[in-house]
């Protein structure tokens, strides 16, 4: 996008780009209400949506369908009492707002909601209340758009408050699921990570007294063939904590774009055919905030990473082990 495009909105730059044809801005708000442009890596049905410089914009040539999941009938609720609420995550749903749709009025959120939205909505229905005499829900921790998995909200907020000490004294139960290129072995990964380790994106340093410590306990679940399916086990929960650990080792998770490579530089092949980032949040537990009593649930892998390891597991794509 043009520096003097910068804050116009995405119709009207649409709209400037798509001057050849002419389009009414009922044809172009419809192109975007129909889920066909992307900012940056992201679908965005906000033809109101206000544009920096540098972001880009992508007209696709179909509609990007709704993932499962993406609509309180699909939504799967494990839990809902007057403080707490856990629900399964599909992948492909942001799982809060960008701050730049916080303003949205309810028939945009309709058109993209993201899992807060559905959670609120799949609790009003459960109580036979409408969503708006219901408070918001507060946010405690969040899965990355590509990953599927078991997610809490806090419903008040006192329980905002007991969830979020927990999560800060990390006693909170995180265990992920992960198919990740050769056979690495079971171990602890701890480093100290910042917002760009040199190259624009997330890392470890090496720096004394620099970054968030992280810790992150590795098992294997299951060896394929030139493959692996790990249990990653949190103990700290910091940015993309899974994704970088196992990329540093040299076994980035499968169908990641970004932290796809090796710490000198070279990109790993992934011809595992991966459907999406081969990452699933299977474990959650805590203690409710409010009765002291423990709860914990859990969640297989989804049908599509199902089929991704069902295919490795029978000699899918091979590749040479990167340990």
């Amino acid at each position: 996008m043009l520096a003097a495009e910068a804050g116009h909105t995405l119709a009207k730059v649409l709209r400037s780009r798509l001057h050849a044809s002419q389009p009414s801005w009922t044809v172009v708000r419809a192109v975007i209400s129909a889920r066909r442009v992307k900012v940056g890596d992201a679908l965005c049905t906000d033809p109101a949506r206000r544009l920096k410089e540098g972001e880009i914009v992508e007209l696709l040539g179909n509609s990007v369908h709704r993932p499962r999941g993406a609509t309180t009938d699909g939504l799967v609720v494990r839990h809902l009492d007057d403080h707490v609420i856990v629900v399964e995550k599909a992948a492909g749903i942001n799982s809060v707002r960008h701050p730049s749709e916080l303003e949205w009025p309810d028939k945009h959120r309709e058109l993209d909601p993201t899992l807060q939205d559905l959670a609120l909505w799949a609790a009003a229905r459960q109580l036979n209340r409408p969503p708006k005499s219901l408070p918001p829900l507060r946010i405690v921790h969040r899965l990355d758009k590509e990953t599927s998995g078991l997610v809490v909200f806090a419903r008040t907020a006192i329980a905002e408050r007991g969830l979020g000490l927990q999560f800060r004294k990390h006693t909170v139960v995180r265990r992920y699921l992960a198919v990740v290129p050769g056979h690495p072995r079971p171990q602890t990964i701890a480093s100290d990570l910042v917002r760009d380790r040199g190259d624009g994106r997330r890392g470890s340093t090496k720096l004394p007294n620099v970054g968030k410590h992280a810790v992150t306990h590795i098992t294997v679940e299951e060896k394929l063939a030139g493959y692996t399916l790990l249990s990653c086990r949190l103990e700290t929960g910091r940015t993309h904590q899974i994704r970088i650990h196992l990329s540093e080792s040299g076994h980035p998770v499968c169908g990641d774009k970004v932290y796809c490579r090796r710490p000198n530089g070279d990109v790993v092949a992934d011809p595992s055919g991966a459907p999406r980032l081969a990452l699933h949040a299977t474990e959650l537990g805590f203690e409710h905030p409010i009765t002291g009593g423990q709860l914990h649930w859990s969640m297989p892998l989804p049908p599509d990473l199902v089929k991704l390891v069902d295919r490795l597991r029978k000699g899918g794509p091979r590749i040479a082990d990167p340990s």
